[in-house]
């Protein structure tokens, strides 16, 4: 399993996960939401490099020109609910694919520090052939990637799988090498410390979905 690693080089990205964090920052939710759309940007740009691309001629006002297109169709596919933000980002960069939504949560079943992963709403397409990226930014146990895409694996068969998150703990990406296929292919922006003793990223930024959308009952 391949992972790539954005934030090892410098650019944009690091200015926006940098202001992702900040305390001073955080409070604004719409600039919450837009950073994380900004980052989703950068993402599906930097994944489209590795997609298979078409020749085309295109007629302009003076002349015909070839270029190349993509030539392979791709499904955006979000983890509700922090994913939203995400999603757009992507989604203006791939703006014709299809889209789909399924939610993961941490269900605490004896009100502790243990949990499972509930799997519940899903509105997903045909991904028989097709390209998947599938979003999420927080990658921390990777339990929630991971039980999303062998449930998606289990009705159809992708050409090719892309995971997305924005940030990451080691423990996170070792769950998904062990799980998952390794044709998959990771992006990450930021890879940072270690999970703490509740399983959220050390340093992080918090909960990416109460930070974006409010907090929740």
């Amino acid at each position: 399993m391949r992972v790539h690693h954005l934030s090892e080089q410098n650019s944009i990205l690091n200015h926006f996960l940098a202001q992702l964090r900040d305390v001073s920052v955080q409070g604004d939710r719409m600039r919450f939401r837009r950073n994380i759309e900004r980052i989703g940007e950068i993402m599906a740009y930097e994944i489209s490099k590795t997609l298979s691309f078409s020749g085309v001629d295109i007629t302009t006002p003076l002349g015909v020109k070839s270029t190349a297109v993509i030539g392979e169709p791709v499904v955006l596919c979000s983890i509700l609910r922090a994913g939203l933000p995400l999603h757009l980002g992507f989604l203006n960069y791939f703006d014709q694919a299809e889209n789909g939504f399924i939610s993961a949560y941490r269900h605490h079943y004896n009100n502790d520090d243990a949990f499972d992963i509930l799997l519940e709403y899903e509105a997903i397409p045909d991904l028989n052939g097709k390209t998947l990226l599938l979003l999420d930014p927080m990658l921390a146990t990777g339990q929630s990637m991971s039980a999303v895409l062998l449930r998606l694996l289990e009705k159809a068969k992708p050409a090719a799988v892309h995971l997305a998150s924005i940030i990451a703990a080691p423990e996170g990406i070792a769950h998904l090498q062990e799980t998952l296929p390794d044709s998959c292919t990771v992006w990450i922006a930021s890879l940072d410390e270690r999970l703490n003793e509740k399983k959220y990223i050390i340093p992080g930024l918090g909960d990416a979905g109460d930070l974006a959308y409010g907090p929740k009952l």
